[in-house]
């Protein structure tokens, strides 16, 4: 009688060992399979990175629209060199007003806004590379400005924060028939931090530097549609 619960006590011994061991085995499987699952999402994460190499104009783009229907007091913060003649900027107030925002993946409009004059608005586009801006000058009956649509389309990927407009050829040569050859060489640059500050900024070798810098955490009240619009 002892013999056969000691025949029957390794039996079950044995089975469960093998038992423990097929487990394990299976453990070790579904663990291989889990980091192969791993490796290959990781794969393609990387590779969703690396086909979204301009993906910092899109961030940016949202950033902007992220204030889509307000309006911001703004101040200018550099203004160089001097100009000895009466500034169009100084002592006016100043308010930008983010609009156009049917579709602001692809496009935001935002007018700029200089004491009673409604002529400028800042066209932002989302192009196959990066973003355009332009600026549309009008008068107030609606017609364009002799100079309007000037700008520039971004040459680098830029950041969330800010992008930046080399003058384009077609914004060169309306500068060289309007006798503005000064403006060549500009360079605009736009700077965001989301419910905090929004800053303009035009600049060329020399010297030339104007910024603006707009106050994000508080609207302000929005302004009359700009001319032509």
């Amino acid at each position: 009688m002892n013999n056969s619960i000691k025949i029957v006590s390794v039996a079950a011994l044995a089975f469960a060992l093998c038992a423990c061991v097929r487990i394990n085995e299976g453990d070790r499987s579904d663990n291989a399979a889990a980091r192969a699952d791993a490796a290959a999402e990781g794969h393609d994460v990387a590779a969703n990175v690396e086909d979204t190499g301009d993906a910092p104009a899109d961030a940016f783009l949202a950033a902007l629209a992220s204030h889509c229907g307000q309006a911001f007091a703004g101040r200018i913060v550099a203004n160089e060199p001097k100009s000895p003649e009466p500034d169009a900027f100084e002592g006016k107030p100043l308010v930008m007003h983010v609009r156009g925002c049917d579709d602001p993946k692809r496009e935001l409009k935002v007018p700029f806004h200089v004491g009673d004059d409604h002529s400028r608005t800042w066209v932002l586009t989302r192009t196959a590379s990066g973003l355009r801006l332009k600026h549309d000058h009008r008068h107030e009956d609606g017609s364009e400005d002799a100079v309007t649509m000037y700008g520039g389309d971004t040459d680098t990927p830029g950041t969330a924060q800010r992008q930046e407009f080399p003058v384009d050829a077609e914004s060169i040569a309306m500068f060289e028939q309007e006798g503005l050859n000064a403006s060549v060489t500009n360079t605009w640059a736009m700077d965001i931090e989301p419910q905090r500050r929004f800053l303009y900024e035009l600049s060329r070798p020399g010297g030339r530097l104007f910024q603006v810098e707009f106050d994000l955490t508080t609207p302000v009240a929005l302004p009359p549609a700009p001319w032509g619009h």
